[in-house]
């Protein structure tokens, strides 16, 4: 394996678990003392039941003791600590431990089991010893990054990632993922450079959000730009004036970085999708009313909502409204489902595959429409029924799952499907790229090997048997009386 992929192992391989722990109210003398003794950088903080809810780091020490001239002696780690623990789960992989240090620029991250209890922790040392360059390096290189030419050349260079990682055999999951987070950091890191050189005065009171795929955080590498802006009721109209200029210079900059409009205009700089959180609500609202093709396309994009940078409170109470507005209105959602009903699986007869009859993609087929897209909302919709909006399709499965929606073979036959429709997906993605084409969601049958097309029958007959519950779970037959 090469070192590159050493990246996408469990967590669980290389974290520490023999954590050095103290009490919340110890002295911070007392707990300075153990870190010396023992030659370590941090010791874990815990409380009565001996949970760990804080850890206190020589950062600590040195910002909060030393420079703030506490007395060692008299004040106690609860004063000091850094609490909550920044943490990943024990099967998350190396790249999302570099991911959380980076976010939060910090030098350790702790590992949570199943039942999220700290196990054992991580830190940058660990990594470094892997010896493992390319994801640690672009990842530092966007935290360095000053201007938006030099964003642009590391959002060329995250293809060529991809590619190199694909051929090395890491999972389409994992290539997602990090798709997902190294797309999330260039547009933080433009943030923070618009404010440091345009907007200072950015109000707190707002908040930008991405939707659709990137809420769900599962990009591949034919991407372009869903996003929003909310911002509190209260704010002055020079403060709203502030935003919309600071929409318009983010999603400028995204575009000169390398990531495409929407070509439906799903995008902050436009009115219609920056807006207070009263007038959202509305909006939401209006849509649930009418429940037409395009209120339901912008109904379905907010419900994978996730606030990248700002105020998540401002996420949450949309969310909750959502939530509720839904579970309120089940013939909406009953629409939402038979819009996905609309987008019937390419199938002929006998099963076979049907391609485009002509034009550019003429003997191609489009693996979005043709199944990807009633995967992501049918199951959408389904979670909308028990209150569920945020998450990847993955979660979403689980919950469906546990809430006993779904039984366990529909599940695994529904993830099995999701997960080679977005292999072939990326992987006709990545061809094009390394052939110089644009990439698309389009892929040639002929392409594939005779096991590979069984396999992508299989997939639609699944994505069928899905639109037919849905069918029968809504009583969509209802809706065309």
């Amino acid at each position: 394996m090469s070192e590159e992929t050493t990246f996408f192992l469990p967590v669980k391989n290389y974290c520490q678990r023999n954590l050095i722990t103290c009490h919340i109210e110890d002295k911070i003398i007392d707990a300075t003392i153990i870190m010396r003794d023992l030659s370590i950088s941090s010791i874990v903080a815990c409380d009565d039941k001996g949970i760990a809810v804080g850890i206190m780091t020589d950062r600590d020490l040195r910002s909060k003791v030393v420079a703030a001239g506490i007395d060692p002696n008299k004040s106690v780690v609860r004063e000091v600590m850094t609490t909550p623990v920044i943490s990943v789960q024990e099967e998350d992989t190396l790249f999302e431990v570099l991911y959380q240090m980076s976010r939060h620029r910090i030098h350790r991250v702790g590992v949570v089991d199943q039942q999220n209890r700290l196990v054992g922790i991580i830190n940058e040392s660990d990594i470094i010893r892997l010896q493992n360059r390319s994801p640690q390096k672009l990842l530092r290189s966007i935290d360095e990054a000053k201007n938006i030419p030099e964003l642009k050349t590391i959002h060329d260079h995250m293809e060529e990632l991809i590619v190199f990682l694909n051929s090395n055999g890491v999972r389409t999951k994992d290539l997602v993922r990090l798709i997902s987070l190294l797309n999330d950091q260039i547009s933080l890191r433009l943030i923070k450079n618009l404010q440091r050189d345009s907007f200072s005065d950015l109000p707190r009171g707002c908040a930008y959000l991405v939707l659709g795929s990137e809420g769900r955080r599962e990009q591949t590498l034919k991407t372009d730009q869903d996003n929003a802006i909310i911002y509190a009721d209260d704010l002055t109209e020079k403060e709203i004036a502030t935003i919309a200029a600071f929409s318009q210079a983010l999603i400028d900059a995204l575009i000169e970085i390398g990531v495409p409009e929407c070509p439906g205009g799903i995008m902050a700089k436009n009115a219609f999708w920056r807006r207070n959180i009263s007038d959202w609500k509305e909006a939401i609202d209006s849509w649930i009313a009418t429940p037409s093709g395009e209120n339901i396309l912008n109904f379905s994009m907010f419900s994978d909502m996730r606030t990248l940078w700002g105020d998540p409170s401002l996420e949450k109470e949309l969310q909750d409204h959502v939530v509720l507005r839904a579970q309120e209105n089940g013939i909406f959602l009953a629409h939402m489902a038979g819009n996905v009903c609309l987008f019937p699986p390419p199938r002929g007869f006998f099963g076979r595959i049907k391609t485009q009859k002509k034009g550019e993609y003429a003997g191609m087929l489009d693996l979005k429409k043709g199944g990807i897209f009633a995967l992501t909302e049918g199951l959408k919709t389904l979670a909308l029924e028990i209150g569920v909006l945020s998450g990847s399709t993955h979660d979403k499965l689980q919950i469906l799952l546990e809430q006993e929606v779904l039984d366990s073979k529909q599940v695994g036959d529904l993830e099995a499907a999701f997960n080679l429709l977005t292999f072939f997906r990326l992987r006709g993605q990545i061809a094009s790229a390394l052939n110089g084409r644009e990439p698309n969601n389009y892929i040639s049958p002929i392409s594939l090997n005779r096991v590979e097309r069984g396999r992508l029958k299989t997939s639609f007959e699944v994505v069928q048997s899905f639109q037919s519950t849905l069918n029968s779970h809504f009583q969509l037959n209802l809706l065309r009386r």
